[in-house]
């Protein structure tokens, strides 16, 4: 095949097999570079809004998805700090013929592993593992990318390169537009626990938002309703990179400290014994794209604070938007790579944004936290789902 339709990736996450497979149905052969020499199971659960598994569906992936996940009837937003519910916002089968595709929660790993499995069954595409970016260079004919094999350097050539390799990239470092996420002053704690370890309420298939003074707790279940995932996210200054440092269950309960937690929720936080913790990290900046036959996908171009949920759903679109393109240019791929920049840039800088203002939302307190509770409930939920219609309506025109 000729290298015009020949497009390198950097990163076997979830941004760069969706990627891989969206760039495989569009026509183009690729070949996927990542630094792990295993892919693992790893990381938290995910919400899965339908904007992200419209797409993953037309990837073929439902079949494979679907014993994995679990179908939430609602978002259950609960005062922290009285353990009582504020709003019922509908999802299930009411979401599902709103948006035209379900909302899903979902393992990471379980995702990842569909994905995979997905990719490596498409025959124009070629992962990598043990295979580390090290560097690109443009020329007349596309783009050669360097990675180190072990200690061996190797090159791949083709006619783009895109960046799937997270919000520490190590392609976005080698473009001069690339601004490095700034430390958000909060930490995300993760954990999960047996379905049968957790009170009744929380088993059923509900995604439970509880709110309250200087942190947030979300709980769902996931593996088909096996295990219970638990965020919690508090304002910290504790910064340091990576996606696994071990956290004491002490230290996450002195940021849902008592009198100002409802002791239920201090109870589920007590359950596990482990929890894994990371610092959050934000851009102000909207991805100011690139030059030449490069490009940045998912959380190397635009990372996000969680609160809207949307991380793995922008990437997801990302994919999409580019794959489409590259086959409406080409025969010019730079061309596609700009197109597809001008077509996200907006729509995910409006989703880092809304993110950001929700988490000061969620962290209000005193006659603040009141008045926001109030104002969720004389909303009501089919109001407030409809305030995030912007989000799953969302198509590739």
């Amino acid at each position: 095949m000729a290298p015009s339709r020949h497009v390198i990736v950097a990163g076997a996450g979830i941004a760069g097999l969706t990627t891989a497979m969206t760039l495989s149905r569009a026509g183009f052969r690729a070949t996927v570079l990542e630094q792990a020499a295993k892919l693992e199971e790893t990381g938290a659960g995910i919400q899965l809004s339908p904007n992200a598994t419209r797409i993953l569906f037309e990837l073929g992936l439902r079949d494979r998805l679907e014993p994995h996940v679990v179908k939430p009837q609602m978002i259950r937003v609960m005062s922290g700090g009285s353990g009582r519910e504020i709003a019922r916002i509908p999802l299930g089968d009411l979401a599902e013929r709103r948006y035209g595709a379900p909302f899903w929660v979902i393992h990471r790993g379980d995702l990842q592993a569909s994905l995979l499995d997905g990719a490596r069954g498409m025959i124009d595409i070629d992962i990598k593992l043990d295979h580390r970016f090290d560097d690109f260079a443009s020329h007349a004919n596309g783009i050669t990318v360097q990675a180190f094999r072990g200690k061996q350097l190797v090159d791949e050539r083709g006619a783009a390169l895109i960046g799937a390799d997270g919000i520490w990239s190590a392609v976005g470092d080698k473009l001069k537009n690339h601004r490095k996420p700034v430390f958000a002053h909060r930490t995300a704690w993760r954990t999960l626990v047996p379905a049968d370890n957790v009170p009744d309420y929380l088993r059923a298939p509900a995604v439970h938002l509880f709110l309250g003074m200087d942190a947030h707790l979300v709980a769902y279940p996931v593996k088909a309703g096996a295990l219970i995932n638990l965020v919690g996210i508090v304002n910290d200054n504790w910064n340091q990179t990576g996606w696994n440092a071990p956290g004491e269950r002490t230290e996450i309960l002195r940021h849902f400290a008592r009198f100002t937690w409802h002791e239920s929720v201090r109870e589920l936080i007590g359950i596990p014994q482990r929890w894994l913790k990371w610092a959050l990290f934000d851009n102000a900046s909207p991805f100011a794209g690139s030059t030449g036959a490069v490009t940045l996908v998912g959380d190397a171009a635009h990372p996000m604070l969680p609160f809207l949920a949307q991380g793995a759903g922008m990437a997801i679109e990302d994919a999409a938007v580019l794959a489409h393109q590259l086959r409406e240019h080409a025969e010019h791929p730079e061309a596609g790579l700009r197109a597809y920049e001008r077509l996200r840039r907006a729509r995910t800088a409006r989703v880092q944004r809304t993110a950001r203002q929700q988490g000061s939302i969620y962290g209000r307190a005193g006659p603040e936290a009141l008045a926001r509770n109030l104002v969720m409930r004389m909303i009501g939920g089919e109001r407030l789902l409809k305030r995030y219609d912007w989000v799953y309506s969302w198509r590739r025109d």
